[in-house]
C-alpha cells in the first residue's frame, strides 16, 4: 500500500516557516509530485494562505494550535485529505509556539496512520532571534530549544545577519542540543528538496532507509493486533517502557470482553476509555529513539498468551 509522506515544519515564530514553504512547494512542483498543505494559525484569520498555490490542495486550520486546542481537527483534515486527494506528501506548517512532539502526536491517529509516513520533523532557527533567546520567557525558551531538540532536519535561517564567529557559536550550541539532526545554514529558507527530505533518496534501499529511520530523533511505530489481548499481560508490558516513549494511543479489545477501547498513554500513565464501535486494533507509539524490533517482538507475544 502506497503511504503519503508527511513533513512536518516547525520553528519559532517569524523563523521563515511559510518562505520555507514556498521554496518547498515550488521544487515539489518541478518534480511533477502531488502535495498537500494544511496550515495552522493561532488566529481567526488566515494570514499566510495566499503563500499556497491555487492548485495545490489546502486545509487551513484557524484560531488555535494543533498541538492543543484544535488536535482533534488536524486529525479530521489529514483523514479527509486522504480521502479526497491521491498525494505523494502533505506538509504541515505549524504555529511557531507549537511542540513537535504534540504535532507528531496528531498526525497519527489509529484511524489512518498506517496510510501515513512521517518522513522528517524540519525546523527552522531564525538566527538572531536564537541569539536573543535570553529576552524571552522561561516558557518560550523551552518550547525554542525543545523544537531544536526533536527536529530532524535543522535550518538556520537568516545567517547572513551573523559575523563568521557568531555563526560558530550558534552552530556549536544548536549542536550541543541536538547531535543527531541535520543541521544547514540558509538564507531566505533557501534549501534544496534532497536536503529536508533526508531518507527520500533510498526508497529504494530498504535497508539503507530502515538505517536511516534508526537515526532519527522522534521515531513512531504502528501495530495492529489480530486478536484480542489479555489485560494483565497488557498492563506488565506496559510498566516496562521507558522514559523515552512519550505517547501511546489507539485502539485496543481484551479476551475477557467484548468491548473496545480508546487507549491512551502519557508520561507513564495509561487511560482507557470504552468505545462505542468497533475498530481496528492499532496502536500508534512515539518516542525517541524506540526500538520497532523489540515492540513489535513484545506485541506479537501478547496474542500468544
Amino acid at each position: 500500500m502506497k503511504k503519503v509522506e508527511v513533513y512536518i515544519l516547525s520553528g519559532f515564530l517569524g523563523a521563515g516557516k511559510t518562505s520555507l514553504l514556498q521554496n518547498i512547494l515550488r521544487q515539489e512542483k518541478d518534480n511533477n509530485r502531488k502535495v498537500a498543505v494544511i496550515m495552522n494559525e493561532l488566529g481567526e484569520i488566515s494570514i499566510d494562505s495566499d503563500a499556497v498555490p491555487g492548485e495545490t490542495p489546502l486545509k487551513e486550520l484557524l484560531n488555535g494550535c494543533v498541538c492543543c486546542t484544535i488536535q482533534g481537527q488536524l486529525e479530521v483534515q489529514l483523514d479527509n485529505m486522504l480521502r479526497e486527494y491521491d498525494l505523494d506528501a502533505i506538509y504541515i506548517e505549524t504555529t511557531g509556539v507549537a511542540h513537535p512532539i504534540e504535532v507528531l502526536d496528531s498526525c497519527l491517529s489509529p484511524l489512518f496512520a498506517e496510510k501515513l509516513d512521517v518522513r522528517a520533523i524540519i525546523t527552522i532557527i531564525d538566527a538572531k532571534r536564537w541569539q536573543d533567546r535570553s529576552s524571552l520567557s522561561i516558557q518560550l525558551r523551552k518550547l525554542l530549544i525543545e523544537q531544536v531538540q526533536h527536529a530532524d532536519v535543522l535550518l538556520l535561517n537568516k545567517v547572513d545577519s551573523l559575523t563568521e564567529g557568531e555563526k560558530a557559536a550558534v552552530v556549536s550550541e544548536i549542536q550541543a542540543i541536538n547531535q543527531d539532526g541535520k543541521l544547514v545554514m540558509t538564507e531566505f529558507a533557501n534549501v534544496s528538496l534532497s536536503i529536508v527530505q533526508p531518507s527520500a533518496r533510498l526508497e529504494k534501499k530498504k535497508h539503507e532507509e530502515a538505517h536511516v529511520h534508526n537515526h532519527l530523533n522522534l521515531r513512531t511505530y504502528v501495530h495492529t493486533f489480530s486478536n484480542p489481548v489479555h489485560l494483565e499481560s497488557f498492563e506488565e508490558f506496559l510498566k516496562g517502557m521507558p522514559d523515552s516513549i512519550y505517547r501511546i494511543k489507539g485502539y485496543i479489545r481484551f479476551t475477557d470482553t467484548q468491548e473496545s477501547f480508546l487507549f491512551q498513554y502519557s508520561y507513564g500513565m495509561p487511560l482507557y476509555m470504552k468505545e462505542p464501535l468497533k475498530r481496528t486494533q492499532t496502536l500508534v507509539f512515539i518516542g525517541e529513539k524506540l526500538d520497532r524490533a523489540y515492540l513489535k517482538e513484545e506485541l506479537d507475544r501478547l496474542e500468544l498468551r
